[in-house]
């Protein structure tokens, strides 16, 4: 196994197997209930109830006497979280992790829940008590445990069926969706919703679709609100850049301090369309501090991603980032210190657990003006005091990396750092997007002998081994999403056609012809309790909004109508939950949006590195266009959209078109810009 989470495991004494033939035979042959762990490397309370009960010999013995003990990551294996995650809602009403299943030798659930204590308290059972009484059932309650099992499969066996009752998208549900977001909308605080608070990516991006749109100014107070709070609170990694997984109160100071690469792949780009709509260094300050925090510490020297930081370090949880006032004036002196522990929130008695986590409550203005200092030099000095406490920092103990490359969130984060690369002029970001995309298209593209046909896509790598497990949707839709960014930084048609060859993928191995949408595994994968197919955004965006969004933007870029068909159809038919809730289905409303938008298709006919051409590119993607798709080339090109147009004068020419009607041709950047405007 090449799974740090499994291999968290492997000195436990409990018996761990994979997930596997070998494990599930082995279960029937012995007619044993499984007991199936599910978790993730950065887990907290993974890491909590290891240490309680699987390291523990009593427990393991008795876990190794009754059971067949099944390990699973659930970054490698969704499909296994999705299903089983399923079971454990259906089952107890909530989910998370650690996940612990009981099932029967075939793979059905029929008790779970997610962490237990190694003794009773929290008014839940201990974890010994529960598996006593998971045997006992098991041995004296087999025919209900059957029955339970079977009617828990049954339930999630029935797909989704996105009809929408032949509702067709209208203004309306932007109306609809606007008045319930600002209803639970925090406005002292930001965010959505009471503690814990999560990052709402896909929200914020639909709220910014919104005002774009519609010129709707409670939709962009929304999002700056909650950017800035983020972006001073403790989520935020004040010192090292990048967020944590959420925060557990509803200030956005105390954060879990894990760092999971989706997070900031989502969230830097979020604050970088907030910066192209409003101009404000702090959103591309953040956008800057996040990517470099990447590049520096979550990147493999061949390109790939890694996946998280745990919270902890030598066992507890955030020390890494704490700091006491007396470490502060120790490295930074008193009079530095003063400024700095005034503009971070640090005290003696510190703001969590004695201890202190950087923030900025108050203004910076308020702070310099206190400080009777000009703003810019009160930046410079906390500039410099930063770069001390990050090199102190830096001889800390590190929390745990788990380094496998995960090609779904890589997608993720190559999309950000294409866009990134654009709008902020970072030829930097643009060369680690396009290593990014060259690493996934060596390493994680399957040669025939793992599974999957030759091309087709793989999940996970780890430096060492090679790519393993078939892709879901999730992984062809996100990369997908993150080459069409990529090729409209820098126009390789490359790029393009592994997009539309992962789209075909998609359309041939995971469309649902029933029901529309997609389900989450291929035709072709391993037979589970059913084909999942989870249509809402979690932690990152819903796979199948994503791959609606995919097929959108090449049914523009290729003329192929059945993209945009497919697409359409299951946007419209989600019409229902998108208005009843609008959180959930954040990255549907945001397809939607770009299907009511009516999206311009820009056309440049020249070389992309010519200067006529790049002035006419910066007419375009200056600012903030979620409606818009850009192609540059020549006509003969394998974009369909360059196809036909020639040049006027030798000159770089832009076709803009919009629902078949096009604009003349233009050639400078003027005359583009006033299209633009008007359509």
């Amino acid at each position: 196994e090449t799974s740090p989470y499994l291999l968290q495991h492997v000195e436990n004494p409990v018996d761990w197997q994979p997930w596997g033939e070998e494990a599930l035979a082995l279960a029937r042959a012995q007619d044993r209930p499984i007991l199936l762990s599910i978790g993730y490397a950065a887990c907290h309370w993974c890491h909590v109830m290891a240490h309680e009960s699987f390291e523990d010999e009593e427990t393991a013995a008795f876990m190794n006497k009754h059971f067949i003990n099944i390990k699973v990551d659930r970054e490698e294996r969704p499909d296994l979280d999705s299903i089983y995650m399923q079971a454990v809602v259906a089952i107890t009403g909530q989910g998370g992790w650690p996940m612990t299943m009981f099932l029967t030798p075939d793979g059905r659930p029929f008790y779970g829940g997610t962490y237990f204590p190694p003794t009773p308290r929290f008014g839940m059972p201990s974890f010994m008590q529960l598996m006593e009484g998971i045997v006992r059932a098991w041995t004296t309650q087999r025919d209900e445990v059957e029955h339970s099992a079977g009617d828990i499969a049954g339930h999630l066996g029935r797909s989704i069926a996105l009809d929408g009752q032949g509702a067709i998208l209208d203004e309306a549900i932007f109306t609809k969706t606007a008045e319930q977001l600002l209803n639970s909308f925090d406005n002292e605080r930001g965010g959505f919703g009471q503690a814990p608070k999560f990052p709402p990516s896909m929200t914020l991006e639909f709220l910014l679709r919104l005002h774009y749109q519609h010129g709707d100014k409670p939709a962009l107070h929304m999002v700056e609100k909650t950017l800035q709070k983020m972006a001073y609170g403790g989520i935020y990694d004040q010192l090292g850049g990048g967020f944590a997984r959420y925060s557990t109160d509803a200030n956005w100071l105390v954060p879990h301090f894990e760092k999971m690469l989706y997070d900031n792949a989502l969230l830097s780009r979020v604050y970088l369309h907030a910066y192209q709509v409003t101009g404000k260094p702090l959103y591309r300050r953040i956008v800057e501090e996040t990517l470099d925090f990447v590049l520096q510490d979550m990147r493999h020297k061949s390109g790939g991603f890694y996946s998280s930081y745990d919270a902890d370090s030598e066992g507890v949880e955030g020390k890494f980032y704490t700091w006491s006032a007396a470490e502060i004036r120790g490295v930074l002196g008193d009079e530095d210190a003063v400024l700095f522990m005034r503009y971070y929130d640090v005290s003696e008695r510190g703001n969590w657990e004695g201890t202190n986590i950087l923030n900025v409550p108050r203004a910076p203005e308020e702070v310099a003006h206190a400080a009777n200092l000009e703003l810019d030099e009160m930046n410079e000095r906390l500039a410099a005091a930063k770069e001390k406490l990050v090199q102190v920092r830096a001889q800390r103990i590190w929390p745990g990396l788990d380094d496998k490359v995960l090609t779904a969130w890589n997608g993720l984060m190559l999309a950000s750092f294409a866009e990134a690369g654009l709008v902020l002029n970072r030829p930097d970001y643009t060369q680690a997007a396009v290593e990014n995309a060259a690493f996934l298209y060596e390493t994680m593209r399957s040669d025939g002998k793992e599974g999957a046909g030759n091309g087709r896509l793989l999940r996970t790598w780890k430096a060492g081994s090679r790519a393993k497990y078939n892709a879901y949707l999730e992984d062809y839709a996100y990369l997908a999403d993150g080459l069409l960014a990529l090729y409209q930084n820098t126009f390789d048609e490359q790029w393009f056609n592994w997009a539309r060859e992962l789209a075909e993928i998609m359309l041939s191995h995971f469309l649902d012809e029933e029901n529309g949408g997609f389900f989450d595994t291929s035709d072709d994968h391993e037979a589970l309790l059913h084909r999942p197919k989870d249509v809402q955004d979690n932690a990152t965006p819903s796979a199948n909004a994503m791959a609606a969004h995919v097929l959108l933007k090449l049914g523009l870029y290729t003329g192929d109508a059945n993209y945009w068909d497919v697409a359409e159809t299951a946007v419209s038919g989600l019409y229902g939950p998108m208005v009843q809730y609008p959180s959930a289905f954040a990255h549907w409303l945001c397809a939607a949006a770009f299907i009511m938008s009516k999206p311009q298709e820009v056309a440049i006919i020249g070389q992309p590195n010519d200067a006529d051409v790049q002035a006419l590119l910066a007419a375009v993607l200056r600012t903030y266009r979620p409606d818009l798709v850009v192609a540059v080339g020549e006509s003969g090109d394998a974009v369909a959209l360059l196809a036909d147009r020639e040049q006027i004068d030798d000159r770089a020419t832009a076709y803009v078109c919009r629902q078949f009607v096009c604009q003349l041709p233009v050639t400078n950047a003027a005359d583009l810009e006033m299209q633009l405007m008007k359509l």
